[in-house]
């Protein structure tokens, strides 16, 4: 079993376990277990085999047992068992909006419904109203969550999708009078690649006119709840939107609390309990009854608990705490620092803007290099280029470098297939010639790992390859890449000295945030680029600074942020 199918099946036990009724803290153990593992930089066999299951977060010996027991059988008899009890398709049920786990097992142990077909051909024939504490309206409401969980799934939103559309509607409530400042929050604010709903903080006196307009958008499909402070609705496009306004006198500590993540959370009061306070979304209170002391601002809050601002994208309750207590936080890169992208296409492949003309949208954005990569002839579906077609962009290269003037660098490059049968698509002797060599994965990535390793590891160990391309090939959210085994390609980049890139595009995200997180502790080379095949997307950029610094990157590790002289220097010894 790898570490996706680990994860969902104790997600899977902890559902079952709250439809079935145990106690909170057991549920959270395989929910927050499942969770860890999925943001696991390293293949959980290797852990298992190293034997630090137990140094996971949330991993103590019970569960490692079970992870050993997955691993070794590719079963869990705790979930066999369970399933004899509680359905595994009543997990399906708590997909519904409104539909928990007392009401799944109520109608399950009441009526024998176990399938979400079969609650909502119930719910449609008025066979749940009945039901203690449910009644026609209820009813109706269920059916309506139904049509729209048909209707617009339950899977969590790509990043590229909510952030968007997430400030465009800040820009909205924006213009509204009164609203004196608005924020982003949750796993959206701290860049998770994949969102369950999109939380909007707005400070203002009044609460009422920003809430009323709010709920009563175009864009918005039902409205969920519409409170004095928080309203919640849903878009036509199935996302969940929430709304929050308080007093600008308690932004801080409001902004801190529904960013998270809940684990730091945690940790957060419980440095406040350490110093005799409770910290909420309102302010820190004396435990002895003193007055509350406001936060209007988040450096504000963390000043309180003598820690240093720690940048949203980092609290996740993975060890940022204790780096900021000992003075060892990072400072994680930041998009000023980005001189160059070396990952793009033209019109040479599958791009849709000439040399010059990225160069010049390059420029425009604060570079002072960039690589053209366009794909090489075994990518025949976007056009590749043979060695005789990239002689001749080299001289479109040099002909923009001279439009350019001395002040810009444009090095010439490809995007070079790694083909299926393990074999590289260029010669050694094409590639000497080239400034910047790209090798990735396109196709056949659902070969079996022997298969797909082989490939990989024979562009690290060519000498002639300077960066490997979005190296595990996913594309969110429904293809979940080769089936690599990071750790050996980890490794493997430190000591052929091969820059592994983060690619910005937010439909891949890859390097994914964990692996960037190990890349950094083993000393890995990086790279973020934006695969950009048109100008606009440079404005993708901020979504791969975004998972480096969730992977705990420094400016130092990322070539984007080198001097050309260095990078050319770097690639020189290398070679």
């Amino acid at each position: 079993m790898n570490n996706r199918e680990v994860a969902k099946i104790f997600a899977d036990v902890a559902d079952m376990l709250s439809i079935r009724g145990d106690i909170i803290h057991r549920v959270l153990s395989y929910r927050k277990a499942s969770e860890a593992i999925q943001e696991l930089g390293r293949d959980i066999n290797q852990i298992y085999v190293a034997g630090e299951l137990t140094d996971i977060p949330g991993i103590g010996k019970t569960l490692a047992e079970k992870i050993e027991e997955m691993l070794t059988t590719g079963k869990l008899t705790f979930y066999d068992k369970l399933a004899e009890e509680i359905p595994p398709t009543l997990v399906e049920m708590l997909k519904v909006d409104g539909l928990g786990p007392k009401r799944v097992k109520q109608v399950y142990e009441t009526l024998g419904i176990a399938t979400l077909a079969e609650l909502n051909t119930a719910a449609s024939e008025g066979k749940l109203r009945d039901l203690p504490g449910l009644g026609a309206k209820s009813e109706a409401k269920l059916v309506q969550a139904i049509e729209a969980l048909a209707r617009h799934g339950d899977g969590r939103t790509p990043i590229g999708e909510a952030w968007p559309l997430a400030y465009e509607i800040l820009a909205e409530l924006e213009q509204l009078p009164g609203v004196l400042k608005t924020a982003v929050a949750g796993s959206l604010r701290r860049m998770k690649e994949s969102i369950g709903d999109v939380d909007l903080l707005v400070a203002a006196d009044e609460a009422a006119p920003i809430m009323d307009y709010f709920v009563t958008m175009p864009r918005v499909e039902s409205v969920s709840g519409h409170g004095p402070t928080k309203s919640s609705v849903v878009l036509h496009n199935g996302m969940q939107v929430d709304l929050r306004v308080l007093p600008l006198a308690r932004w801080g500590t409001l902004l801190s609390y529904f960013t998270g993540s809940k684990d730091h959370n945690v940790r957060l009061r419980e440095l406040a309990l350490k110093q005799g306070l409770s910290l909420n979304e309102h302010a820190f209170t004396p435990t002895d009854g003193g007055e509350e002391i406001l936060c209007d601002s988040e450096e504000a809050l963390y000043g309180v608990l003598n820690l240093p601002y720690i940048t949203p994208t980092l609290r996740e309750n993975r060890g940022e705490i204790e780096a900021a207590q000992k003075g060892d936080l990072p400072t994680v890169i930041q998009i000023g620092q980005i001189v160059s992208d070396l990952h793009m296409h033209t019109t040479w492949s599958d791009g849709k803007m000439s040399v010059l003309e990225m160069a010049q949208a390059a420029q425009a954005r604060g570079m002072q290099y960039i690589v053209i990569s366009d794909h090489s002839q075994g990518l025949g579906i976007v056009n590749g280029l043979t060695p005789e077609r990239l002689w001749q962009q080299a001289e479109e290269i040099a002909a923009a470098n001279q439009a350019m003037g001395p002040n810009f660098r444009i090095l010439h490059g490809t995007e070079m297939e790694i083909k299926a049968d393990g074999t590289l698509d260029f010669d050694d002797d094409v590639l000497a010639r080239l400034d910047f060599v790209t090798a990735s994965l396109h196709v056949s990535l659902n070969q079996s790992r022997e298969q797909v390793m082989t490939r990989i590891m024979t562009a690290l160990n060519n000498p002639h390859v300077d960066m490997i391309a979005h190296p595990t090939g996913r594309l969110l959210p429904d293809r979940p890449g080769a089936d690599l085994d990071m750790e050996l390609v980890l490794q493997t980049a430190v000591s052929t000295q091969t820059i592994l890139e983060i690619n910005a595009n937010p439909h891949r995200l890859d390097l994914r945030d964990s692996h960037v997180r190990r890349a950094v502790e083993l000393g890995v080379t990086l790279a973020i680029n934006c695969d950009a095949h048109h100008v606009d997307h440079f404005e993708l950029l901020h979504y791969g600074i975004a998972t480096a610094q969730r992977g705990w990157a420094t400016a130092e590790m990322v070539v984007n942020t080198w001097p050309l002289e260095k990078l050319l220097s770097f690639l020189a010894i290398r070679n």
